[in-house]
């Protein structure tokens, strides 16, 4: 049984920075692209990041370019997302997400497998 399981999600104020953890069981990290998405309330489920599953190719939402990292520990097979200089707006809940495609997809219609997804809430 295949499970994402988002942590580190949480109350913080504009411009503070968070570190999100998706922890899977039941696939190897390494053979999936891992995506980052959130959902805000009324809102459609949009595209954070993604990294492929050889690392090397990495796409951002100019949203959060310059502000977002993300990183993937095959070993541990975790994925983070680095978030800093919050901003209100992206107040969500954030999704972890894998998907075994060949190409590295902005839309959630087209992963596999979601985690539960955590809470940010950044205050202004």
């Amino acid at each position: 049984q295949v499970q994402l399981v988002e942590s580190g999600g949480g109350l913080v104020q504009a411009g503070d920075s968070l570190r999100l953890s998706c922890a899977a069981s039941g696939l190897t990290i390494s053979r999936y692209n891992m995506g980052w998405f959130r959902q805000a309330p009324g809102k459609e489920r949009e595209f954070v990041t993604a990294i492929a599953r050889g690392r090397s190719i990495v796409s951002y939402a100019d949203s959060v370019k310059g502000r977002f990292t993300v990183s993937r520990d095959n070993a541990e097979n975790t994925v983070a997302l680095q978030m800093n200089a919050l901003k209100p707006e992206e107040t969500a809940i954030y999704y972890c997400a894998a998907d075994d495609a060949f190409a590295l997809f902005r839309s959630p219609s087209l992963y596999d497998y979601w985690g539960q997804g955590t809470q940010v809430t950044v205050s202004s």
